[in-house]
């Protein structure tokens, strides 16, 4: 009995060693850049990195990154100056566009569209908030100021949650050396990415919280409607930052991710703003992946052509 532990103990981590090669010749793990936060309190990628990131199972959707000085995924590096046009893209994953080559970004499209007359600069960092957003605007200022027009991604249900900045160390925990040594298990990120574990995390969390008492936490979004708390979330960070109507531009996708309240909220305070939602509801094909819900190659062709339409008609 004691022999056949050990055979099938030496058996199992044979096994994980042969799944660990075959994950790795097959680069079937996404490459994880490492992240910093600066000395302006902007949490972004370490800068001048390059590696793949991988979506799906089966490698369904492979993607180049490339990280500038600047600490973001573009194919270009940032340099603002009076004597040129650039636009600045800012926001979250959708923007930092990890699930697309970075040669063939928004930012790309944008400029292929204008007839490559302006630069775009990629302001993209997943896990990006409004307040994110805002805060790194602020923080590199003198750049911001000589960039032409700026267009910030805005998702409303999940960018409106606070109404001041705060560093994210949950995310920073990430960076951890315990994190870090388990990123280099390519197994071990493969299982997770596509969800293997998640069963046992789930039944670990229960297990963890078995006999504890759940206390209601009774706050701002139980003491009024979370559309109007998250209005005035947004009120008061443009008031904040003096969130500048003339040159930013918001986009977002309409529908039912928007509600009335707050397109009434734009318009009454004059805020520009473009919305997807009738363009990629006009679309013939789909406009996001198939597995994820970031936007697909059309889908960004798509925003590309928003964008750099409404800029077109309003410089």
């Amino acid at each position: 009995m004691k022999k056949l532990i050990i055979k099938s103990l030496v058996y199992f981590v044979l096994l994980l060693l042969v799944l660990e090669i075959i994950v790795r010749i097959f680069h079937l793990a996404k490459d994880n850049p490492i992240r910093f936060i600066d000395a302006h309190n902007v949490e972004k990628w370490k800068p001048n990195q390059e590696g793949y990131s991988v979506t799906g199972n089966r490698k369904q959707n492979v993607a180049k990154y490339h990280i500038n000085k600047s600490g973001f995924n573009s194919y270009r590096e940032f340099a603002p100056a009076k004597d040129k046009i650039e636009i600045a893209l800012v926001g979250d994953s959708f923007v930092e566009g990890f699930h697309q080559d970075y040669n063939n970004s928004i930012g790309k499209k944008i400029e292929t569209e204008l007839n490559d007359a302006v630069e775009v600069y990629e302001y993209g960092y997943a896990g990006y908030d409004f307040a994110d957003q805002l805060h790194l605007i602020e923080a590199y200022k003198e750049d911001f100021n000589l960039i032409d027009k700026v267009y910030i991604y805005l998702k409303f249900k999940d960018d409106l949650k606070r109404d001041e900045y705060k560093v994210s160390y949950a995310r920073m925990q990430l960076e951890t050396p315990l994190n870090k040594a388990l990123r280099e298990v390519k197994l071990l990120v493969y299982t997770q990415n596509i969800g293997f574990l998640d069963s046992a995390k789930s039944l670990m969390g229960k297990v963890l919280s078995f006999g504890k008492l759940k206390k209601s936490k009774k706050g701002k979004e139980e003491k009024q409607n979370k559309n109007e708390l998250y209005i005035s979330n947004f009120n008061n960070l443009v008031e904040k930052y003096n969130y500048n109507k003339d040159k930013f531009v918001l986009f977002f996708e309409g529908g039912d991710e928007v509600p009335n309240e707050f397109l009434s909220f734009l318009n009454e305070n004059k805020f520009k703003y473009i919305n997807l939602s009738q363009a990629f509801e006009k679309s013939k094909f789909p406009v996001t992946l198939i597995y994820d819900k970031h936007w697909n190659n059309h889908g960004r062709d798509i925003v590309a052509q928003e964008i750099a339409s409404y800029h077109k008609q309003n410089q």
